[in-house]
């Protein structure tokens, strides 16, 4: 591939916590290794994860109270930023929730640059904000979109009128399979099905995990159930698990930077959310080897798991179904060890130098 020396921005709340950060963290990643010139603007000062250019910290400059000439102060700053090196691009991998905010990135703050939106969920209102169809108007002809998945694109962008819409998935990394070191001592020698992400239970749902759990046969099997993730309902969670008739095969950890023993040591990884974008628990499971049983929800696991070839689909969000599929991976072994055969292959796709190919043609075809 033709190296280039286009400057790109990426403009992201954090470099921490969620999958939309890690997302932009390894796009600086890829993006510099084809030799453009990569900026990173964050808007908090928050990172856990390895990016490559120059980073503009925004997030520093929030002393005391953050009162809204703070706030114009930063994007001021950011604006005399974006001038100062005349980006040929703007990605922006932003949460997008009201609508008078775009309004003044889109007629101040980007005014005169070529503009990527990307979209990492289903939840419209996250990305397009509270009045869409206003947001599509106000982005015009001049944006690109871009969705994580083909059916944010369907059911966000093309429903709502945005024009120049295109998907691209977010990458994994084929190295963090040699990332992998020793689990923690908690986890030494058990046999355990994973679940990871924020705990924010009204978009992941662990309870219902738990429940699900509590009801197979995985605890009869000694198969625990490892929690891992922090959040602000990590303690709504916690008592969740301890009221559980199994609460003694239950495991919660903290968030991890670099999860890939826990996630790679794992007999299966699980994801229940009521909504996603692309859900990366399921590709950085399957790139290192591990099943995955995923409620079919509307957007991201369909476009990731083929039902009984590398996971599981459940097709309701039925405690008892849910159960079902747990019993089921792990009722014969030559079952499961089909789906352990085909898991890294089926998400080669969503290789980090394949996702890089994309965003390239996209930046230099437009």
């Amino acid at each position: 591939m033709q190296s280039t020396d286009k400057k790109v921005c990426l403009v992201s709340i954090s470099l921490a916590k969620g999958g939309a950060e890690r997302a932009c963290a390894m796009q600086s990643e890829y993006l510099s290794a084809l030799g453009y010139q990569v900026h990173i603007v964050i808007l908090n000062d928050a990172i856990d994860y390895p990016y490559q250019g120059e980073l503009l910290n925004l997030g520093e400059r929030k002393n005391g109270q953050d009162r809204l000439l703070k706030r114009l102060a930063r994007m001021r700053a950011l604006r005399r930023y974006l001038h100062e090196h005349r980006f040929d691009w703007i990605i922006d991998h932003r949460s997008r929730g009201q609508f008078s905010r775009e309004q003044f990135y889109s007629r101040y703050v980007y005014r005169g640059f070529k503009t990527i939106y990307l979209t990492h969920s289903s939840n419209a209102q996250q990305y397009v904000t509270e009045r869409p169809r206003a947001f599509a108007r106000l982005c015009g002809d001049s944006a690109l979109q871009v969705a994580v998945s083909e059916g944010i694109r369907l059911k966000v962008l093309v429903q709502n009128g945005f024009k120049n819409t295109h998907t691209i998935y977010n990458a994994y990394d084929p190295a963090w399979g040699s990332t992998v070191t020793d689990l923690p001592a908690t986890l030494a020698g058990k046999r355990y099905v994973l679940a990871y992400g924020r705990m924010v239970e009204k978009i992941k749902d662990f309870s219902f995990l738990i429940d699900a759990y509590s009801q197979s046969e995985l605890p009869e099997r000694a198969i625990a159930l490892v929690i891992m993730g922090d959040g602000p309902d990590r303690e709504i969670v916690e008592a969740h698990a301890k009221a559980s008739k199994v609460a003694d095969s239950i495991l919660l950890l903290p968030f991890q930077n670099e999860p890939f023993s826990i996630i790679k040591a794992a007999q299966a990884v699980t994801l229940t959310s009521h909504y996603e974008g692309f859900p990366m628990v399921l590709v950085e499971a399957l790139s290192l080897g591990v099943p995955v049983v995923a409620l079919d929800i509307e957007t991201g696991p369909s476009e990731i798991v083929q039902h009984g070839q590398n996971g599981l689909l459940i097709a309701q969000r039925s405690i008892p179904l849910f159960a079902e599929g747990l019993n089921q991976l792990f009722e014969g072994e030559e079952f499961y060890h089909r789906l352990k055969q085909h898991a890294q292959s089926s998400v080669s796709g969503f290789s980090k130098d394949k996702i890089a190919a994309q965003w390239h043609q996209l930046l230099t075809d437009e």
